[in-house]
């Protein structure tokens, strides 16, 4: 009960002015404060409002939501804490995890409540590429979120490139760690069983963070592949939480590759031709 009241306690007070630290100090709403990328906290919580509402409709009642492993959001630090998930759509995915969090925020880990809404919780971020967030308005509505926003190095616009690597990413994913947590989908596509980006044990490596592995399911036979319309209503979405994890500094990055693709779940099957053909036929 402690904890969950401290999260709606002030922010920690900034700035090198007396005035600046005291409004800082009482500003529970961060109404006076801004996140690490420049986005007044007020206006992300305003855009988490207004997109909460027919978002959960979508999630917990034309579809029914399944929540796993909740309490281990119970104990988690509020900074530094890296979420790593399968992919299945654009934006159904981290709609979700925006209120998963929310809604842990006020002690509810298992189901959904929109009362959350009207306090979300404002410091997490998701790693998102770019085209993808600038592709039209409601994307640029989202990125306000907290998107963190990179250039993938080796797709563009739906084709195979090779460009030079986006090197401000690591930077700015370690300012939104810093600052609190952040969800990122290590395979950088939602297409399933692609292989791990090393960026991620990059990430690991540079940052020690807390590690959550994520497992979704269910979210690419309810919706589009941006998430934003729907394919099959009444469909079982599940989010599954596993145990934090650290991972020792010394690792090589091959092998935090090879335990971030176990433990979300993303070693290629043994049927590996019978699950195409059921993922055809899904999308036929």
């Amino acid at each position: 009960m402690l904890k969950i009241l401290r999260n709606f306690l002030p922010f920690q007070a900034i700035g090198d002015k007396p005035l600046s630290r005291i409004l800082n100090y009482l500003d529970i709403f961060g109404l006076f404060q801004s996140d690490p990328f420049g986005y007044p906290l007020l206006l992300k919580r305003v855009v988490i409002f207004v997109a909460g509402w027919p978002t959960y409709w979508r999630l917990a009642v034309a579809n029914k939501l399944t929540i796993e492993g909740g309490n281990y959001l119970k104990e988690l630090p509020n900074t530094n804490v890296l979420f790593i998930s399968n992919h299945q759509t654009y934006f159904a995915d981290v709609i979700t995890f925006y209120h998963i969090f929310s809604a842990a925020k006020w002690g509810m880990f298992r189901k959904l409540y929109p009362f959350y809404l009207f306090s979300p919780r404002a410091k997490t971020f998701y790693v998102a590429a770019r085209e993808t967030m600038k592709s039209g308005f409601i994307p640029k509505l989202f990125a306000l979120a907290g998107a963190i926003m990179v250039d993938r190095s080796w797709r563009a616009k739906g084709e195979n490139v090779q460009r030079d690597v986006d090197t401000s990413a690591a930077d700015n994913v370690q300012k939104g760690l810093n600052y609190g947590w952040v969800v990122t989908f290590p395979q950088g596509t939602t297409t399933a069983y692609a292989p791990i980006r090393k960026g991620t044990a990059h990430l690991i490596k540079d940052n020690n963070p807390v590690v959550v592995p994520v497992v979704i399911d269910g979210f690419r036979r309810a919706f589009n592949k941006t998430g934003l319309t729907y394919k099959k209503r009444n469909t079982n979405l599940k989010v599954r939480f596993k145990q934090p994890i650290y991972f020792d500094k010394d690792q090589p990055l091959e092998e935090i590759v090879a335990m971030v693709t176990k433990i979300i779940e993303q070693n290629v099957p043994e049927n590996i031709a019978e699950w195409k053909a059921e993922a055809e036929n899904l999308n036929s």
